[in-house]
């Protein structure tokens, strides 16, 4: 509050060591022409690939236009192996969808395209915390969401007005991620 923070963006590792991250974030950013309907198609490949690993991943809505998995990790590797990790699975991503990519300079990029953005996996970047609100008109929030819920919810669903009665009602859906780590 005294920084005037609305948003929190924590990094992917805890303080046992900050170089070793125990978190991957599978960030589903759309392009400004695609649509949320896109974003919940890749969502469910996402997902499907996931399975096929044997991770357990954590569904959220940015509390923008995107959607974020989260995936607890073991912390044995460095940024860059995680982000090299990220990598290889978006590319899994966007061999399976036609409307995705992994290209990372946005100018060359298909502005309806989503890009499923590997590098919020390399140090020092950060992503929306979940249940974080975020500093626009609506208020929006970083929102986890089960996997069925994918493909009925909205981004504006999830609101600082919202919020609470859904919370009070089914709780923390990431409340168990510690239980699930991925290798």
């Amino acid at each position: 509050v005294q920084m005037s923070t609305v948003e929190f963006h924590p990094w992917n590792s805890r303080k046992q060591d900050v170089e070793k991250p125990d978190e991957w974030r599978i960030d589903l950013d759309p392009g400004p022409e695609c649509p949320w309907s896109t974003v919940q198609e890749v969502a469910h490949v996402a997902h499907e690939v996931l399975d096929e690993l044997g991770a357990v991943g954590y569904p959220k809505t940015s509390g923008g236009k995107g959607m974020h998995i989260y995936v607890r990790i073991r912390p044995d590797g460095d940024h860059k192996v995680v982000r090299r990790a990220a990598l290889a699975f978006a590319r899994e991503v966007e061999r399976r969808c036609a409307s995705v990519t992994t290209t990372w300079w946005r100018k060359d990029r298909d502005p309806a395209d989503l890009f499923v953005d590997y590098n919020q996996n390399a140090r020092d970047h950060t992503i929306a915390a979940a249940y974080s609100v975020r500093g626009n008109a609506q208020a929006t929030v970083s929102a986890p969401i089960r996997w069925d819920e994918v493909d009925d919810c909205e981004p504006d669903d999830f609101t600082i007005a919202t919020m609470p009665a859904r919370y009070a009602e089914i709780g923390d859906l990431h409340h168990d991620i510690d239980d699930h780590v991925f290798d």
